[in-house]
């Protein structure tokens, strides 16, 4: 008997050890998978991407695709950029790392980048950095850097000169010192570099010493610093629902696509898109937008959609549209548009602009014309005037005008308008 459990026990531990290889095996497989599982992958233009925005990562996971030519690392929690960091990902064309906690930048974190074109730093702590950093990347073409509490002093020195290179237009633009005070607000690619090495630095003292620390630096949050600025596939700034009352004022100038939807704007001031000069499509829906001033979008001459569907909209002042010289399409649903003279302006507009594609013109007030459509409602300022007063009815008396007439003027109105008595004459001047 004991013999036979002998043999029992050896054949039992024989069956067992070669099952757990691959079970480990699977495990670390598994590890890899679920590790890439964290972020989504996908496909865009013929473009490889991996979104890996909002997963609370402190850096970069192993196991993801070799082969990524984007990565979207935003409003995560990386703090150090270390050396050789993205080198297992040699493809990469743009990284997107603003909305962390950065606060250094190693030499040599950017090794093996060489096809990188897009740098998104901003919204970080950045104080300091060399032009060693950029070594790497000699095709970088964008470089977004503002919104860090730069400190400009002789550590800054290689870095300034590098970004106010001529060729360099598009790298750093917007950022600026936040420290000492003689130069907070001077925008990096503005200084005078000789004098950053040879201005007094204040220096903190130990809590011992009798002379006063430095205040800390206080970084305040803009419209801006919600948003989320990407390159690709398109220049675009995504401020949905961050609770913003006003058009971000250092918004990107090379921005294609804008969108605002779901914030609480109730004006959009004179000019506030006057740097937005790229803008193609700009969505205001969901805000609380009551006015618009006159020269709002000014400068916006090549925006093709326009979208203020779900606002506090009435009427439009006159000259409101006269610079959308290119736009396609205008969504106007759900307004509470008013119909009396002042929406006149608007069909205006829209009539002699046919290419322009709208929706949502309805009346909401008064009561009388409460979902009526504008056109319709526009109408009944002809509906009961005489032939003779309106256009194109020279060589034509009044009495017979009228005659021949009326019975086409009352097929062309709305049904409540035919019920309604007509009067003999009724001579409306417009000024």
């Amino acid at each position: 008997m004991r013999l036979l459990a002998a043999l029992l026990l050896l054949l039992l531990l024989q069956w067992v050890e070669p099952q757990q290889v691959p079970r480990t095996g699977s495990g670390r497989r598994g590890l890899a998978r679920r590790q890439t599982q964290e972020c989504e992958a996908y496909t865009e233009a013929g473009e490889k991407y991996l979104d890996c925005m909002d997963r609370q990562l402190t850096g970069v996971q192993p196991g993801w695709p070799a082969d990524t030519q984007h990565l979207l690392l935003a409003r995560n929690q990386i703090q150090v950029l270390k050396e050789h960091m993205f080198s297992a990902l040699p493809q990469l064309k743009s990284l997107d790392l603003q909305q962390n906690q950065i606060s250094r930048v190693e030499d040599g974190a950017f090794s093996g980048l060489w096809q990188l074109t897009t740098l998104l730093l901003q919204h970080n702590r950045l104080r300091s950095t060399s032009e060693e950093v950029l070594l790497p990347l000699p095709r970088l073409t964008y470089l977004r850097l503002y919104d860090n509490p730069w400190s400009c002093g002789c550590s800054l020195d290689s870095l300034v000169r590098t970004l106010q290179v001529p060729s360099h237009r598009n790298l750093g633009n917007y950022a600026k010192c936040s420290e000492p005070a003689a130069l907070r607000g001077r925008k990096l690619k503005t200084l005078n570099v000789d004098l950053l090495c040879s201005r007094e630095q204040p220096v903190e003292k130990s809590a011992g010493s009798s002379q006063t620390r430095a205040p800390a630096l206080q970084v305040t949050a803009d419209s801006s610093r919600k948003c989320h600025t990407s390159m690709f596939p398109k220049p675009q700034l995504d401020c949905r629902g961050q609770e913003l009352s006003s058009v971000p004022a250092d918004a990107p100038t090379d921005l294609v696509k804008m969108d605002l939807s779901g914030n609480h704007i109730r004006r959009l001031r004179a000019r506030q898109f006057v740097l937005s000069q790229e803008l193609k499509l700009l969505n205001l829906s969901r805000n609380s937008l009551q006015h618009i001033d006159t020269a709002a979008f000014v400068g916006l001459l090549h925006l093709r959609e326009l979208d203020l569907s779900h606002n506090g909209l009435r009427h439009f002042q006159y000259g409101v549209l006269e610079d959308l010289y290119y736009l396609r399409t205008l969504r106007l649903d759900h307004n509470p548009w008013t119909c009396d003279y002042n929406i006149h302006y608007l069909l205006y507009w829209l009539q002699h602009h046919p290419a322009v594609s709208h929706s949502g013109l309805f009346c909401s007030e008064p009561p009388e014309f409460r979902g009526w459509r504008v056109e319709d409602y526009v109408k009944t300022y002809n509906g009961e005037c005489p032939k003779d007063r309106q256009t194109g009815a020279a060589g034509t008396g009044p009495q017979e005008a009228t005659r021949e007439t009326a019975a086409a003027e009352e097929e062309e109105l709305p049904g409540p308008l035919k019920e309604r008595r007509r009067k003999k004459f009724e001579i409306i001047q417009l000024s």
